[in-house]
């Protein structure tokens, strides 16, 4: 089980993270232009393309109306914001309880894994046939994706409290509610952290598939830019995708920093 747990080093960003994150997306942003270019989707080979989505991006029209990048960007978080708050509703509670128990994980962890095992576009198309046009069908579909490593994570995070700790905190007469509010949770936020973070770097990525069912979100670039054999508009989206999933990421760093213990802190 904890082989799918993040470790609790890797909850901690700094900004030379960042820096090497955002790098990251350049290269796979290159990687995308190039790959494009080898196959034949434009011509005029790697710089035309390039300097297609730089007057993608800095065109006036991309950034006004319903098909602006304000607009999409705002979809996109919204379904990302809620997806993400309701999986934490279910996830963390069963996770937080079980770890502290030490009851029932395994077969939670294994049940709560099988979002996992679904595609989550094969999940959309079904909900969509069962239910009808709508955001419930890719919510349900986002928070099935985000709910295991939230669960997974949060379960491994309580365990990992020593249970010297634990003694010596019903030694000095502390309640349940007690040990778990202010010992175990403190020691084991960095690895619940790290599972919100997983969850909500891959909801942004796959919430472009809200575009599939006629929603909106910079899927909308991906799956409209595609049609329309608009190369420029496709890579343009997946930047921008990419960027949000490093900023979520920078973002959620920065608020486990705020939220954790200082005495906790390596």
């Amino acid at each position: 089980m904890a082989d799918h747990a993040l470790e609790p080093g890797a909850a901690r960003m700094s900004g030379a993270g960042v820096v090497w994150r955002l790098a990251l997306v350049a290269a796979l942003s290159c990687l995308v232009v190039g790959s494009a270019s080898a196959l034949g989707l434009e011509e005029g080979g790697s710089a035309n393309i390039v300097g297609q989505v730089w007057h993608w991006f800095v065109d006036p029209t991309h950034w006004q109306g319903v098909d602006g990048l304000p607009h999409r960007i705002g979809q996109h978080i919204g379904y990302v914001a809620v997806s993400t708050v309701i999986a934490a509703a279910l996830a963390l509670p069963v996770g937080i309880g079980l770890g502290h128990y030490g009851r029932g994980g395994l077969i939670a962890i294994n049940i709560a894994n099988i979002g996992r095992a679904i595609p989550s576009f094969g999940l959309i198309i079904l909900m969509f046939l069962l239910v009808g046009f709508g955001v419930i069908p890719v919510l349900v579909a986002l928070v099935a994706l985000a709910i295991p490593p939230m669960v997974t994570n949060s379960y491994v995070g309580m365990q990992s409290v020593d249970p010297a700790v634990r003694q010596s905190a019903a030694a000095l007469g502390l309640t349940r509610w007690q040990r778990l509010w202010q010992v175990e949770l403190p020691i084991a936020l960095p690895l619940i952290m790290a599972g919100v973070r997983t969850s909500a770097v891959q909801v942004m990525s796959t919430a472009t598939l809200a575009a599939y069912v006629g929603l909106g979100g910079l899927g909308r670039y991906l799956i409209d830019g595609l049609a329309q054999q608009q190369l420029a508009q496709v890579v343009g989206g997946a930047i921008v995708v990419a960027v949000l999933a490093v900023l979520t990421e920078a973002s959620l760093a920065g608020l486990q920093k705020l939220v954790q213990s200082p005495g906790l802190v390596r």
